[in-house]
């Protein structure tokens, strides 16, 4: 009987041993894959067109030039710019945050101007030039914000970055980069989890001289 005991805790041990092994395999291949997902958004990319609407009634019909391409498009009258843009699209570098627009990640240009593409219409960007993080690099030469970034140390996780890049660079175009109290407060909209705060002002100002 003491022998059988000792036996099956023995298996017992081996079996948790591989669940553990298991687990932290998958995590190291989660962490893997976020690292490259990080890698791949910032420089731009060409995009496959969009695929076919599912037939289907009260579809509009959307065109957009993004990212300096024309697109024509049938969608939900109720679709948002964001869902456009990632399943449509599959202009995957504009994140889905908190969808309420309160955190900044999915922030996009629109006619130059930033907005917040999980609050804004597809329809109601009909006609209009629509820029996101992918159409900013000149084919392998970052934009000056990215390039900011990355020397500043911008980001940690970087799920935010693509947002936080694309409000910096309109608030620099905007003239309200003049100092680091204007910086923080014209982008207090885009939220960092990591608090990466200090290093984003500091890659906006790099940015700042560089354009002026």
């Amino acid at each position: 009987m003491p022998r059988f005991s000792r036996r099956r805790e023995t298996a017992e041990q081996r079996r948790a041993l591989s669940r553990r092994q298991f687990l932290g395999n998958a995590g190291g291949a989660a962490a893997g894959a976020a690292v490259a997902t990080v890698a791949v958004a910032v420089p731009a990319t060409a995009q496959p067109p969009a695929p076919a609407a599912t037939p289907g009634e009260n579809l509009v019909t959307v065109g957009l030039r993004v990212n300096g391409n024309r697109t024509r498009l049938e969608t939900d009258p109720r679709a948002t710019l964001l869902d456009t843009l990632r399943e449509r699209l599959r202009l995957t570098g504009t994140k889905k945050g908190c969808d309420r627009g309160q955190c900044g990640a999915c922030t996009v240009h629109v006619d130059g101007r930033r907005v917040l593409a999980c609050l804004t219409l597809a329809a109601s960007a009909d006609g209009a030039e629509v820029t996101t993080i992918e159409g900013l690099a000149d084919g392998e030469r970052l934009h000056p914000m990215q390039q900011a970034f990355i020397d500043h140390d911008g980001f940690q996780c970087g799920f935010c970055t693509s947002g936080q890049i694309m409000s910096a660079v309109a608030l620099v175009r905007e003239g309200r980069a003049g100092s680091d109290e204007e910086i923080r407060e014209n982008m207090s909209g885009n939220l960092c989890r990591c608090s990466a705060y200090p290093f984003i002002v500091d890659a906006v100002k790099d940015a700042r001289e560089v354009r002026s």
